[in-house]
């Protein structure tokens, strides 16, 4: 049976589909990108949305019972590969102590024109 989650905190979906639903005790996160909890992207560039995307992904995780340190795959998606050093830093900033399995790809186009995308597969505690 699976269970649909909401976040009070970050910001609402832009489309048909649940911020994060869970399964069997894995939670599976929507793709997040830079939006602030108001819905408006970011700037500055791919390390303030790569920030911006994990804050929202902290928060998801942690108000439906799990954790950036629980999370056991991540897909990122860049706009421009180049980007990929500047990414990294950030995300090792959040990610570098669990190390979660992990997959980035270059895509033409993200949503609002975003740099980057990151979805999570994390278990519940």
């Amino acid at each position: 049976m699976k269970t649909i989650h909401t976040s009070k905190n970050a910001p609402a979906p832009i489309g048909p589909y649940s911020v994060a639903v869970s399964a069997n005790g894995m939670l599976y996160t929507s793709g997040q990108i830079g939006l602030n909890k108001d819905g408006i992207l970011v700037s500055g560039g791919i390390k303030e949305e790569t920030k911006q995307v994990l804050e929202n992904l902290k928060t998801i995780l942690e108000e439906n019972n799990s954790s950036l340190g629980h999370i056991v795959k991540t897909t990122v998606f860049l706009k421009d590969i180049n980007d990929f050093a500047a990414m990294n830093e950030v995300y090792g900033e959040y990610l570098m102590t669990s190390k979660p399995a992990r997959s980035t790809v270059q895509v033409a186009k993200l949503p609002k024109d975003a740099l980057i995308m990151i979805d999570a597969i994390a278990y519940k505690v």
